[in-house]
């Protein structure tokens, strides 16, 4: 079986009693107008026939999906194809990634602009401007589908974690500086992953834990040293804005509070991150040290993982991580050369939608309508597997490039990606051993 990456996304907004374009974010070559008037408009019909039109696909292998949000803002996603599998694949891995995208992006536009702007549309040309605001973020979710940065959380909705060797002293620093700066919400993060935080920074909800690490990661990028950005929790408070410090300790380590009128940006930078972190800038530097591979010195990988991603179910947090490949040069070449670390990313990406969309139960979601259910793309197991009373424990699967296996427990998922030479017979051993290291050395 071949796992394919998905071709390009187009990103289309609209307000959705109108059809009035807002933006189009995504390929290079957008839809022309006739296009996008004929997929407001077949929607808009559906709808005036009782019929909620969630997704559709092109006798090409493109998919398009819908979704109108608070009755105001429609967001289409359109998918050149590309991820349509082979030997027996559906349509509901592309589907789970672009429903998942149309959420993440209807929720990062509310984290900026606030629920009350999008919903009553009193100025359509003022909104359009006001949501070039939201391109860097939206830009960076689209860039995510593609598996390159080796963030998860955009899919998943569980929060990207680093695990670093000195927890402890790095919560306490960051449980200290938050109440310092009169909030309860903190977080310190590394590589864009979040190293620590604090209880209730984790009682947010995963989406919204989520989505400030992506805010954190757009302001780091911008190069500024520190910022103070109004935002809207889309689920705890779309409607009143709080402030979001952010401030880089080291490159590549930032900490965000989430606080009210104080202190000041300058305050907290001048008398609060020297204060609290300059004592704790080894075991900063410790933690910059794990690197991509996310997990501390005192775990150890089989040889033969290629890449994992690890869920807490009940925390909704995650780990991940792919090993760098390296090549023997005095062994002669493999018929079947591993995948480079950028496509093992994406492979990772797939399997986990593959698995979720078959076998795997996603995130328990509130009670919903059918139509509610269609909009979010609550239903998009496979039909095959609703027949078993029984949930599936384990998945393996032998593609072109790798092996893939999964396993869950009432505590965690783990997906992992070994070499073609792995026995399928031993991978749920190779699995089992690698959730014990992992858990048993950090507890996660």
């Amino acid at each position: 079986m071949m796992l394919q990456q998905a071709g390009s996304v187009q990103l289309l907004c609209l307000t959705a009693n109108s059809g009035v374009p807002l933006f189009t974010r995504g390929a290079s070559k957008q839809l022309p107008f006739s296009i996008i008037g004929s997929l407001n408009g077949v929607h808009m019909f559906g709808a005036g026939q009782g019929v909620v039109l969630a997704g559709c696909e092109t006798d090409r292998g493109g998919r398009m999906v819908w979704r109108v949000f608070q009755d105001s803002v429609m967001l289409i996603a359109v998918s050149s194809g590309g991820q349509a599998q082979q030997e027996g694949g559906g349509a509901g891995e592309e589907d789970l990634h672009l429903r998942r995208l149309l959420e993440n992006v209807w929720n990062c536009m509310v984290l900026v602009l606030g629920q009350d702007e999008l919903a009553s549309l009193r100025n359509v040309e003022r909104l359009k401007r006001d949501l070039r605001s939201c391109y860097r973020l939206i830009d960076q979710l689209l860039e995510g589908g593609q598996g390159q940065e080796g963030i998860m959380g955009d899919l998943t909705h569980c929060a990207d974690c680093l695990l670093p060797p000195n927890a402890t002293l790095l919560q306490e620093g960051l449980d200290g500086f938050t109440q310092a700066a009169d909030s309860e919400f903190g977080c310190l993060m590394v590589h864009g992953r979040i190293a620590a935080a604090t209880e209730k920074w984790w009682r947010l909800a995963p989406q919204e834990v989520v989505l400030l690490s992506v805010l954190t990661r757009s302001l780091s990028l911008s190069g500024s040293a520190s910022c103070d950005t109004p935002v809207f929790l889309p689920q705890g408070s779309p409607t009143v804005a709080h402030r979001l410090l952010r401030f880089q300790l080291l490159p590549g380590v930032d900490v965000c509070v989430l606080c009210g009128p104080s202190p000041t940006l300058h305050r907290a930078e001048r008398e609060l991150v020297g204060c609290f972190w300059s004592p704790l800038l080894e075991a900063l530097r410790g933690s910059l040290a794990v690197g991509e591979r996310c997990l501390p010195g005192s775990v150890t990988l089989r040889p033969d993982v290629l890449a994992l991603l690890l869920i807490n179910r009940e925390s909704r947090r995650s780990v991940s991580c792919v090993k760098a490949i390296i090549t023997n040069p005095n062994h002669p070449p493999s018929n079947h050369p591993l995948p480079s670390k950028a496509r093992c990313w994406e492979l990772l990406r797939l399997f986990y939608t593959f698995t979720t969309t078959r076998y795997f139960p996603l995130e328990e979601t509130p009670a919903l309508t059918l139509g509610e259910k269609a909009q979010r793309g609550d239903s998009l197991r496979e039909d095959f597997a609703l027949g078993f009373s029984h949930q599936p424990l384990q998945c393996y699967l032998v593609t072109e490039e790798c092996k893939c296996f999964s396993l869950q427990t009432a505590q965690h998922q783990l997906y992992l990606l070994t070499p073609l030479s792995v026995p399928t017979f031993a991978l749920s051993s190779v699995a089992t051993q690698t959730l014990s290291a992992i858990t048993l050395a950090t507890g996660f």
